[in-house]
This record gives C-alpha cells, structure tokens and sequence, in this order.
C-alpha cells in the first residue's frame, strides 16, 4: 500500500527579484514500511520535497497524498493535526528543548497529544531504552553529546507511533562511526515495527543503508531504483 503519492509536484520560491523553481513536476509513490532515501546535490530539492510531503509547506501545483489524506487540500490546521498525528521528524540541527530533559523532550510530542502522564513517562523511557539512552533521562540536550541527541530526536519522532518519519540531513553533524550507529537504530525500528523512513540525504552512507535511492536534480527525479541489499 501507498503511503506516499505524489503526482507532478511543483514548487518555487522568490529570491528577491529572482524565481527558483525547487522541484519540476516530480512524481513518485512509497511503500508502506520503506526505508528510502532521497539523494541529490545541495538545491536539488530534497528538502522541499520532504518539507511538502510532510505538510510542513505546500506544493503550488500537483497533488501530495499521505496516508490517505490529501495534504495539497488541507488547511494549515489540519496539516498541523497531521503533523502531530502521523509524521515524526528528525532534523539535521536536532530540534530538541535545550529546558528539558532528554525523556521531557521525547515526552513533548505525546503531551501534546494528550496522553496521560504515566503512560508518557513508561513509552518514553522504553523508546530511550530503545536507543540506548537508558541511563540518561535525567541529562538536558547539552549534557549530551551531537549523537546522543541525535538519538533523543530519533526516540521523539517514533515514540507516538506516526506512519512516517521524515528525516532531513540526519547525519550531516555526526561521525561516521555515530552516524552509522544511528542509521542501524532506525533501521531496527523500521523492520521490527514498520516504520516508513524517508531521508533526504548527500551522505553516501544514508544511501548505502536505503533499500531505494530516489535521485533528483534541478527538481526532477532523475533516477529511482530498489536496493537489493
């Protein structure tokens, strides 16, 4: 099944008295479950495409479908309830609350939502637990180290049990030796609990961990091809 379509999507931004076509009519549907990476040079329009199929911006034309809802007719309200609902998020500069602690921070999204206390605090931990940070609730994001709160936005984005995960650039600030270690967790999480991930990435590693690689360049997709591990 679907959880992703998207059909001659476009989208352009204005840069004073300059137009920037980001993305060119690109096409494309994902799987249920994938573990995909959308790889291109710096302004190819990964990201545009991430944030669009996210609900985080909108597409001047096409039609953009996630998880059954047609994001492209939504109003910023419900692209919101979306978001809350069925898409977690890691970003390349870890977005975490430098206030709270590392289980707050993964708690924030299931307060949000308005799940009880203990049962915030018991996912919460299972999920740190999960990505080896059981030892370090109590720690604030500068306790930790870049990777270490990487992991925290990586526990944050799955702990409510979203559709999919969309993560931008998530080892662009990592060592290899990190980066990889995070790789594996959400690789985990993808085959163990059917996560969809979708990674707009230029890190070749990413690529080599995606079971797809879809390539896009000047907007378009150029290349989209299935791993065969």
């Amino acid at each position: 099944m679907d959880i992703v379509k998207c059909t001659k999507v476009t989208k352009t931004y204005r840069q004073d008295t300059v137009v920037v076509r980001a993305l060119s009519g690109a096409s494309l549907s994902i799987q249920e479950g994938g573990f995909v990476a959308i790889a291109g040079p710096s302004g190819s329009g990964k990201t545009t495409l991430l944030n669009i199929i996210g609900g985080l911006d909108y597409a001047d034309s096409g039609r953009v479908v996630v998880d059954g809802n047609v994001l492209t007719d939504m109003s910023q309200s419900a692209l919101a309830h979306l978001r809350l609902h069925k898409v977690g998020f890691v970003f390349q500069a870890y977005n975490l609350i430098p206030v709270l602690s590392a289980l707050e921070n993964v708690e924030f999204v299931m307060l949000l939502q308005g799940v009880p206390p203990a049962e915030r605090r018991e996912r919460a931990k299972a999920i740190l637990d999960d990505v080896g940070l059981g030892g370090m609730y109590d720690r604030r994001p500068a306790e930790l180290s870049g990777g270490q709160q990487q992991r925290v936005a990586v526990a944050r984005s799955i702990v409510s049990n979203p559709s999919i995960v969309l993560a931008d650039e998530p080892t662009a600030n990592l060592d290899s030796k990190t980066g990889a270690s995070l790789l594996e967790i959400m690789q985990e999480m993808n085959e163990k609990k059917g996560v969809t991930f979708i990674f707009s990435t230029h890190d070749k590693m990413v690529m080599d961990y995606a079971r797809r690689l879809i390539y896009l360049r000047d907007g378009r997709i150029v290349e989209d091809k299935i791993r065969n591990g």
